[in-house]
């Protein structure tokens, strides 16, 4: 499996499970609507009001985890970053392209958009036999 087919797998997911840790070290997690970029990055609004955002601005290593059906799933592990400018148009029209209703979410006074690029990879299908596990190491540039 490529990183083509991974992306392809990435894009039929609607939804994706986000993670982040809070000031004092624990977990917390979100499910969000996602969209996913040829270079498989995550993309995701929210609040500023929300847990993420602080969490993610202060502490932007995070995980997203995709994939309900059957027992196929991504599993990502990356650094979450607030785009502005060019960068924010950018990953605004993508998610926008995936979830086109979200369009309505810019009048909202709080809405922001994160994009996790991703560190580590790993697609799972234990679906068929043998099993299926592919991993991706993606250093930063």
């Amino acid at each position: 499996m490529d990183r083509a087919a991974i992306h392809s797998f990435m894009t039929r997911q609607r939804y994706g499970v986000v993670s982040s840790i809070s000031a004092v070290g624990t977990p917390q997690s979100a499910l969000m609507g996602i969209a996913t970029t040829p270079e498989l990055e995550v993309i995701f609004d929210t609040l500023k009001t929300s847990r993420k955002y602080t969490n993610l601005l202060a502490r932007p290593s995070c995980s997203v985890v995709a994939g309900w059906d059957g027992e196929q799933t991504i599993q990502l592990e990356g650094i979450a970053e607030e785009p502005t400018g060019r960068a924010l148009e950018h990953y605004q029209q993508i998610y926008f392209d995936a979830w086109p209703d979200c369009l309505a979410h810019m009048s909202w006074p709080e809405i922001t958009y994160f994009v996790v690029h991703p560190r580590w990879i790993r697609y799972s299908d234990f679906d068929q036999t043998p099993l299926f596990v592919k991993e991706i190491t993606i250093h930063a540039s």
